[in-house]
């Protein structure tokens, strides 16, 4: 089996290392592809109006001067001698539950594999401390072989959440669902020394909501959590219902 890793944090972050540790574990052939630079939040964007290139490291990891989707199309059209069987993006050094997912670029990587047809899984850390990652390799490569084995439904990832937790106290793995997240103060307006205003995404504090069977609960509590994540954003509950309001440009029922 061919294995793609890559990540948004960039080429020398320690999740990716352990990630592509975790993964030779299993005896399979591995490929590192990743940023040359932090990518985090680029979600699902393109690099498309200025050239990208690709240098190789002297371990033989590809850094690709781009964002972690770029990274996968240029690792799967160009960059390997064959197609890989799976990719792997992370370890994320943070989490990515709920809404975080549309906006992860541990994520994207992941879900360009799927739209590419590759079966694809993304792993984040919810902890604060990214050297904490490096004990993990042996339950990843654990959860790896169970993951690996079974054949997800075509334009499906999965999105995995490590607890902050010792990985020795980990209580075992819940299948679940994603929760809701809300940012509180996140946006920060002052001046630079010039006087000059500008405006600051990010920090402030994070209100977590959801079922028993959440993201966030899960890994609250002790547990790895895996959701199942679908290309196909459709709300078919609701289709019947649109179908049937007044969208006419003229005003008529259609």
């Amino acid at each position: 089996m061919r294995i793609l890793c890559t990540n948004d944090d960039g080429y020398l972050a320690q999740g990716l290392n352990v990630l592509a540790r975790a993964a030779r574990n299993l005896g399979e052939e591995v490929a590192v592809v990743a940023p040359d630079r932090e990518q985090s939040a680029t979600s699902h964007s393109l690099t498309l109006h200025h050239p990208l290139r690709a240098r190789r490291a002297r371990d033989g990891t590809m850094m690709v001067d781009g964002t972690p989707t770029d990274c996968v199309i240029l690792a799967v059209g160009e960059l390997l001698p064959e197609r890989p069987d799976i990719v792997l993006s992370g370890i994320n050094h943070g989490p990515n539950m709920g809404e975080d997912v549309l906006y992860s670029g541990t994520v994207a990587a992941a879900m360009e594999a799927t739209v590419l047809g590759i079966p694809s899984i993304a792993i984040s850390y919810t902890g604060q401390d990214p050297d904490e990652i490096e004990g993990w390799e042996p339950v990843i490569t654990a959860l790896l072989q169970r993951l690996i084995r079974d054949d997800c439904p075509p334009d499906t990832l999965l999105s995995v959440n490590l607890p902050a937790v010792v990985p020795g106290d980990v209580k075992g793995v819940r299948v679940t669902s994603l929760g809701k997240r809300r940012y509180s103060d996140s946006l920060t307006r002052a001046h630079d020394p010039s006087g000059k205003e500008y405006f600051w995404i990010g920090g402030g504090r994070t209100d977590w909501t959801g079922p028993e069977d959440s993201d966030f609960m899960a890994v609250r509590d002790g547990w790895i959590s895996v959701t199942p994540l679908h290309l196909d954003l459709t709300n078919y509950a609701l289709l019947e219902s649109v179908r049937g309001w007044d969208v006419s440009l003229d005003g008529s029922a259609g």
